[in-house]
């Protein structure tokens, strides 16, 4: 995108003279400004700052689009609406995804295209037999900018692996994103008989480790993860000469690409897997300890269920580990709302995305944003907070990707995902049927909204506009529960790991909070905060299986056209025997859930501590604000993560 050849949009300096000096409204205090400054702030930004980058971006890319295609273009009225997008943004009224944090406005976004931008996306390895490389590829290409990527086992059995030939010469690895990938291929293409492998591989032109990444942020990574990657891909698919492809070479080879992802310290790299239910095989893959620990956490399991299926098998995986988990595809498949007569709509669709709460079909990337209905008093605010909230997610789908097939499908779908963060911060402020109300009246707002505005952008309207997702890390800035799912606990304590030699380590002990050794890594210091939950009587420990199903099920019928996205915390030890009967009592009322048994930790420090409200009033009332500068501000490499699951530290967990 040429932003100079029209100019990009920015935003009034007058009206944003106030917001330098007036106190951000963070939702959990020093732990969602602490969280801001981990993992959003890019080269040293304050709040108001980042608001700015994304709205001035976010109206460049309509300015853009409107004077290339001939559409109408008013500068007043888009001030207006920008300026009303800012305020809400800033006071956490609605959020981008943490994609649009630290992405959106920025040069990359504008070089390298719309992929960044989208949270997430689905891959098919129905066509291996095709070609055995393209669908690892296209996991490997979006994964390296940050997309979470879905893909199912459908190619298992199409494709016999060859033995590769070997050739003389030495292949030099490019150092970038491209030459990469042209390693993967190459060595992937030789064990489907195309070309041949190298006799070595040369690294020299990588950078080194801890070179700063000046256009996407954060540190290169060095060779190693890319070497790792390339000799364990060897390894496995060298043991399945001669042999068909199966479920367990599909994931595997897919988690490790993953792997190197993560430890290339990319963004985000979550994977969902997706098999069927009467493949012992898929079921199996999270029970085998070593290769879990080595690179099969990468990905998320999940089966393609059916509604009405013995559930018996499933299950008993299920209650031992969470995995795996149930997408009901023919149901994302008929429905938008599940209250809504079936329009097929969707009938292309073969997947979801890690968090299960997008359809998509072959090589679908989606765009989310997040909404606080529990931050508005009223439903005539939160409509307003809509507008801008959707116009966030429509305006996404305005930016091309670098991949033509992937372009294809999003510019006939534009599919979105307006999502509600807090919800159950809403049904206790606002009652359980008047919210169930907001859902119906702003579901036909975000619709009327769709034709509104695709009309005036001259693109087709949405394929599906709503969803739940799980959120994370945002829902901290904004003081919200995450998606769905109840908060850990009225009061608790949150616990975040930051380097020793870190400047957010010294501030936070300057101000009081508590700092302390890691008792597990070197060279780590543990930061507590306590946390009071507003708008929440109990937490998830308090709240039975039944109950939490039947809040996904109210809003995968009232509100979302998309999926609600849910993990379901169970005791094992009392609700077991719950898990089966929920499923096939919900499996027409559900596109997807994921159940969780909730154990005892047995750590110490753990990252949340549930505690009474007296001790966190004790805690509060040693603590002053945090205060001072941090040096080096723009070396803060930012980490990204979406699941409910995750923490700000690395753990090697996708969510």
């Amino acid at each position: 995108m040429d932003v100079e050849k029209h100019g990009p949009f920015r935003l009034d300096p007058g009206f944003l003279a106030p917001y330098r000096e007036r106190p951000v409204p963070w939702g959990f205090g020093a732990l969602s400004w602490v969280t801001y400054k981990r993992t959003y702030s890019r080269g040293g930004e304050a709040w108001w700052e980042t608001c700015r980058r994304v709205i001035e971006g976010m109206f460049t890319v309509q300015r853009f689009h409107c004077l290339e295609t001939g559409c109408a273009w008013d500068e007043r009225t888009a001030a207006r609406l920008a300026q009303d997008a800012y305020a809400r943004l800033w006071r956490f009224q609605w959020t981008p995804p943490g994609r649009g944090l630290w992405i959106m406005g920025t040069d990359f976004m504008y070089r390298r295209g719309g992929a960044a931008l989208n949270n997430c996306g689905f891959v098919s390895t129905r066509d291996l037999a095709a070609s055995l490389s393209d669908p690892f590829l296209w996991t490997f290409r979006m994964s390296m900018l940050g997309v979470g990527v879905g893909f199912d086992t459908r190619g298992r059995g199409m494709l016999r692996i060859r033995r590769p030939a070997r050739a003389d010469d030495t292949h030099r690895i490019e150092d970038s994103r491209e030459g990469w990938e042209a390693a993967l291929e190459r060595l992937l293409d030789a064990y489907a008989g195309r070309g041949a492998l190298p006799r070595a591989w040369d690294f020299s032109a990588i950078r080194p480790r801890g070179t700063p990444l000046k256009s996407f942020g954060g540190y290169a990574s060095g060779p190693g993860p890319l070497r790792t990657m390339l000799e364990a891909l060897d390894g496995l698919f060298g043991a399945y000469a001669g042999k068909p492809a199966d479920a367990r070479l599909i994931v595997d080879g897919m988690n490790i690409i993953g792997r190197c992802v993560v430890a290339g310290g990319i963004r985000r790299s979550a994977q969902i897997a997706l098999g069927e239910p009467d493949d012992r095989q898929f079921l199996d893959l999270k029970t085998d300890a070593d290769t879990v620990r080595a690179y099969r956490w990468v990905s998320n399991n999940s089966v393609l269920a059916e509604p009405g299926m013995d559930y018996g098998e499933v299950v008993e995986r299920t209650v031992r580990n969470g995995e795996p988990g149930y997408f009901w595809l023919d149901n994302a498949r008929r429905y938008g709302r599940m209250k809504d007569p079936p329009d097929e709509a969707d009938a292309e669709a073969l997947g979801t995305n890690p968090c299960v709460e997008q359809t998509l079909w072959d090589r679908e990337l989606c765009c989310l944003v997040e909404t606080y209905p529990a931050h508005h008093d009223g439903l005539d605010d939160y409509l307003e907070t809509l507008r801008v909230a959707y116009l966030y997610a429509k305006t996404v789908t305005l930016v091309p990707t670098r991949d033509t097939r992937t372009n294809a499908v999003m510019l006939r779908n534009r599919r979105i995902g307006c999502s509600m963060s807090g919800v159950v911060q809403a049904v206790q402020r606002h009652g359980l049927e008047r919210f169930r109300g907001w859902c119906e009246t702003a579901y036909r707002r975000v619709a009327a909204l769709d034709g509104e505005y695709a009309a005036w952008l001259g693109v087709p309207r949405s394929i599906k506009m709503t969803s739940v997702k799980p959120s994370g890390t945002v829902s901290l800035l904004a003081g919200a529960t995450p998606g769905a799912h109840w908060g850990y606990a009225p009061y608790y304590i949150r616990r975040v790991r930051i380097a020793s030699n870190h400047p957010l380590a010294e501030l936070c002990r300057r101000a009081g909070y508590p700092v302390e050794e890691d008792a597990y890594s070197e060279n780590t210091t543990v930061v507590s905060f306590p946390v009071k939950v507003d708008n929440l009587d109990r937490g998830s420990a308090d709240v039975s299986l039944e109950e939490k199903v039947e809040l996904a099920a109210m809003l995968q019928r009232e509100w979302s056209d998309n999926q609600v996205s849910c993990t379901i915390e169970f005791d094992p030890e009392t609700e077991a025997g719950a898990v089966e009967p929920a499923l096939a009592a919900n499996d027409r009322r559900l596109k997807a859930i994921v159940f969780l048994p909730r154990r005892g930790h047995g750590y110490a420090q753990p990252p949340y501590e549930a505690i009474p409200a007296g001790r966190y009033e004790a805690l509060t009332s040693r603590v002053r604000p945090l205060r001072g500068g941090l040096e080096h501000e723009e070396q803060l490499e930012a980490r990204f993560c979406e699941g409910d699951t995750c923490e700000l530290e690395d753990t090697g967990r996708p969510g």
